[in-house]
């Protein structure tokens, strides 16, 4: 949850002779898991319009009402199928269309919404915007919202984030406090 933004590195590579201390940047966005995706459409959402087909297809073409035209109206996608010979069949051909575009246009609006997040949790990714450096000449983590340091990197490495994670949730309850309060 507080790991959103900008992480910056300072370290001084194997390969640099002279000492100096390179920096690097990454951006971290913590996203919720893809959902599955439950695709139930509802028979009172469909309008369900039969008519004749077009094109050739021999003397009963144009005497059955065989074609089928879908209209989702919720979302307006409209599906027509008229490639089998029988109305049942086109419009189960038909459904299967209408599912999977309702499948695709729910899945785009998923994308767009992790998009959205995403770059609200990262923001530009300028290393101006940082959260936290990690600076492995001088072993220290610096939080850079809460001005939290500890000079013990090789454990925040090795996942022993405690101090760390209580900084932050501390300096968060104490944000709600005074959000309540004023």
């Amino acid at each position: 949850r507080w790991e959103s933004g900008v992480h910056r590195v300072q370290r001084v590579p194997v390969t640099e002779n002279q000492g100096r201390i390179h920096t690097s940047a990454a951006t971290v966005a913590v996203l919720p898991e893809a959902e599955e995706i439950d695709m139930k459409i509802d028979d009172k959402d469909l309008r369900i319009d039969v008519f004749r087909s077009s094109g050739p297809g021999g003397q009963s073409v144009n005497t059955t009402d065989s074609a089928v035209r879908i209209t989702h109206i919720p979302s307006g996608i409209v599906v027509s199928q008229q490639d089998q010979k029988s109305q049942l069949q086109n419009k189960l051909k038909g459904m299967e269309v209408l599912r999977a575009r309702l499948l695709d246009a729910k899945i785009a609006a998923q994308e767009g919404e992790r998009s959205r997040m995403r770059k609200n949790q990262v923001g530009t990714g300028d290393r101006s915007a940082k959260v936290r450096t990690y600076n492995f000449p001088q072993n220290r983590v610096t939080d850079h919202r809460i001005n939290f340091t500890m000079h013990e990197l090789n454990k925040v490495l090795n996942g022993e984030i405690e101090p760390l994670v209580d900084a932050l949730r501390e300096a968060d309850m104490e944000e709600r406090l005074k959000g309540e309060e004023g």
